[in-house]
């Protein structure tokens, strides 16, 4: 997937100058060059909050080809390096893009689906054990992949699909572990029996409560590059 996305110039780096930025409804960002390109310095930018969390949530997400057109620069294929997320409201706090040369192979982590149900879970009784839900591969820019799909519906029980397992496209190579298991067929857990208290009746005690997991940081913790 590509997108396009709106980028405006800032004049300097810094808290301050992060913050106006926020109140004038932008996000700050920084445009890195390519690592050994020619445009190797850091450049502070501003782009559209919405417009960039269209893109994370899109189906490719932080592998999303994206066409940023700076004014005065001409457009520049970047792809999103890192971001920072409020942990209260979700907003995208800060991010960080990394210019990328359509002719160099690059590294990309992209999910694992499934396709079809087990044999082993419909004839055997048995689970379907997710161990890994992505693995790494090295493609060129253009070719990144929105995920890879592996076909499971003819898995018995105690069987399992590796990386070694996956089909091999002409546009993208694995470099995960070729022994690193991805998904299996197990027996399911036993239940586990029920607790004397439980048996006689007694009142249960009250859940605790989950501990929230925060998404990015805070504001005030920010540093900027």
């Amino acid at each position: 997937m590509e997108a396009t996305l709106e980028a405006t110039a800032r004049d300097t780096f810094g808290k301050n100058e992060n913050n106006r930025t926020r109140r004038g409804g932008l996000v700050p960002a920084v445009l890195y060059g390519t690592s050994d390109g020619p445009n190797k310095e850091a450049k502070p930018i501003s782009v559209n909050p919405k417009a960039l969390l269209k893109i994370l949530h899109s189906e490719s997400g932080v592998n999303t080809l994206i066409s940023l057109k700076l004014a005065g620069a001409g457009d520049t294929r970047v792809l999103v390096k890192e971001y920072q997320l409020d942990p209260v409201t979700h907003e995208v706090l800060h991010a960080d893009f990394y210019r990328v040369a359509m002719d160099r192979v690059l590294r990309v982590t992209i999910p694992v689906v499934t396709k079809g149900e087990p044999k082993g879970v419909k004839q055997q009784s048995g689970v379907l054990e997710h161990i890994r839900r992505e693995i790494e591969i090295e493609c060129l820019p253009g070719d990144i992949p929105e995920n890879v799909e592996i076909d499971v519906s003819e898995l018995m029980l105690h069987q399992g699909i590796r990386v070694r397992d996956i089909a091999t496209n002409p546009k993208w190579k694995p470099v995960s572990e070729a022994e690193m298991m991805l998904v299996h067929v197990i027996m399911p857990k036993a239940e586990e029996a029920a607790t004397p208290a439980a048996e006689a009746g007694a009142t249960p005690t009250a859940p605790v409560e989950p501990e929230v997991i925060k998404k990015g940081k805070k504001e005030e913790d920010e540093e900027e590059k």
